[in-house]
């Protein structure tokens, strides 16, 4: 059965529906850091992450960047390539050493011709992987900065890479940056939002790292709604 928590945030491709696609797929291991595609670029086929995690970037400015998604294992990125004479809407880059699975176009097509039936794990999650960009794009408009936060945050801790053994998500330093340009908000407005979370005894702060336990986010995103500190996106990025 398909992994299906916190609405369309966690779906995912189970072992078994990969591993029927593998047939029609190639695999690949990519380096820490490695930039599998860019903006521009001709499109072609689907991507399954196998282990590891992509980040999606948008460039706005020298330095500053938008990460609508990370694709994490068992979910897909660069789906536009099956669209005919597409291109890559965002820059994909591995974040980690990360391993993927690659159908071309024509072995999708393959793929939806000889196993019908087994194809429609594969639509469902690029469907449900749509939705969740639908949703991000509604949290853009309607929500506050610490509403956005709890969101990433909940996203972030479906995935082991952003986990401590204990289960808490953890988040260093060096993911700063990337809360940033997954909220949409400058630097400061996220330490502020952190330190809100280490008042109200959500994150436990151990220098410049946080420790969130994942179970305590939904109750405080119900909480923060009634704040009204509506901030556009737009004013953040800008500042």
């Amino acid at each position: 059965m398909r992994t299906t928590e916190s609405g369309v945030r966690r779906s995912r491709l189970t072992s078994e529906e990969i591993a029927a696609i593998t047939a029609y797929g190639a695999r690949a291991v990519w380096p820490s850091g490695f930039q599998l595609y860019q903006r521009g670029a001709p499109a072609d086929g689907v991507f399954i992450v196998l282990e590891g995690h992509v980040v999606l970037r948008n460039k706005i400015k020298v330095g500053r960047g938008f990460v609508p998604v990370i694709a994490t294992a068992g979910q897909t990125f660069g789906s536009e390539g099956l669209s005919p004479s597409s291109c890559y809407v965002t820059d994909a880059n591995a974040s980690e050493e990360t391993r993927t699975l690659f159908l071309s176009g024509a072995q999708f097509r393959a793929f939806v011709r000889e196993r019908p039936a087994q194809t429609i794990p594969l639509l469902s999650q690029i469907m449900s992987e749509r939705a969740y960009l639908l949703e991000k794009l509604h949290e853009l408009a309607a929500l506050n900065v610490d509403q956005r936060l709890m969101s990433t945050l909940t996203h972030l801790s479906s995935d082991n890479s952003f986990t401590a053994p204990d289960g808490r998500l953890k988040l260093e330093n060096s993911h700063h940056r990337l809360l940033c340009e997954m909220v949409g908000a400058t630097r400061e407005s996220i330490a502020l939002a952190l330190s809100r979370l280490v008042s109200a005894g959500i994150a436990e702060r151990r220098g410049m790292t946080f420790l969130i336990e994942p179970g305590s986010l939904g109750s405080t995103f119900s909480d923060i709604g009634d704040r009204d500190t509506a901030m556009p996106m737009v004013r953040e990025m800008s500042s």
